[in-house]
């Protein structure tokens, strides 16, 4: 039994530090636009976009020859 609590709270202590741990970042187009999101974009889809939300919960499409940069905000 106590093995078992045991896991549990490491399970939900482990998961709440993951959740406190996400970064702003900052996509800069070619054109020098930037979107702030909350987590790191997808990848290069398939068809040649970036997609994500940004921080005001918009969802951003962008072709991905059109961005610059994608870092983590300082």
């Amino acid at each position: 039994m106590k093995l078992r609590t045991f896991y549990y709270c490491t399970g939900f202590l482990c998961a709440a530090m993951l959740a406190g741990c996400s970064t702003n970042t900052v996509v800069t187009l070619q054109d020098g636009t930037q979107y702030i999101t909350k987590d790191v974009p997808d990848t290069k889809t398939k068809d040649g976009f970036y997609e994500f939300e940004d921080v005001s919960g918009k969802h951003v499409k962008v072709k991905a020859n059109e961005v610059a940069t994608v870092k983590e905000e300082d």
